[in-house]
């Protein structure tokens, strides 16, 4: 018998169907996002995921152009004060903490061409790169198929396949491996497709379980019938 903090061949079928239902539902109900179009930069769609952090794409969405026109490269962000970035950043929260992240991923990337590390072991040693941020530049900068991993993420996994054993996402094994595994084919529209179903369907309060096009294998909707009956 298989440990709870493997991924067993059960659970791959899952997170197979999980996304192809995804991308489907993607195609037509998915988000326009400015940094979503194929002519943006892989340094705005690096920025972009430190903006995104614990903050609703469409409050990021609302800064992008305006923030771009502002710090054009990774040389501007390098070159500005920690107060100008902070100010940059008080409309969507949690400034002081996205200015010291931004400023120290600049001063990294502005002497390098903006190229990081394609190793993760590399990229945990720079500045400003925790697990999400090094994620986001294997995918976007190296064509690596990397999860773009959070509580949303997180969700719609462990509804529809189980849930995790560990509190933190970034240590559970079996949640890594299943958020791996998701991304596998397709991993930038997978992970968007994952993203959008969060937040638009399959939310953390109130999910919206009969606009689901999966909602019939969810095992997280069969437990909670279970615990109704």
């Amino acid at each position: 018998m298989s440990s709870r903090k493997e991924l067993n061949r059960s659970d791959k079928l899952r997170l197979t169907t999980l996304r192809h239902s995804l991308l489907a539902w993607y195609e037509a109900e998915g988000r326009a996002l400015p940094w979503r179009l194929s002519d943006t930069s892989v340094f705005e769609r690096i920025c972009v995921e430190v903006l995104l952090q614990r903050t609703r794409a469409e409050t990021v969405a609302a800064i992008y152009a305006g923030f771009f026109v502002r710090f054009p490269s990774w040389k501007s962000l390098k070159e500005s004060s920690i107060a100008e970035l902070e100010e940059a950043f008080k409309p969507i929260g949690l400034w002081r903490r996205r200015a010291r992240s931004m400023k120290s991923l600049a001063e990294y990337a502005a002497v390098r061409a903006g190229c990081f590390p394609d190793d993760p072991a590399e990229l945990a040693k720079v500045p400003g790169v925790g697990q999400y941020v090094s994620n986001a530049i294997l995918l976007f900068q190296h064509d690596q198929p990397r999860p773009l991993l959070d509580v949303n993420m997180a969700r719609v996994i462990e509804r529809f396949v189980r849930p995790r054993v560990l509190a933190d996402i970034r240590y559970d094994p079996w949640l890594q491996a299943a958020s791996h595994w998701l991304v596998k084919n397709r991993p930038i529209e997978t992970n968007w497709a994952t993203l959008d179903f969060a937040a638009k369907v399959c939310t953390a309060r109130t999910p919206r379980c009969h606009f689901c096009p999966v909602s019939s294998r969810c095992d997280w909707l069969r437990r909670r019938a279970l615990t109704k009956a």
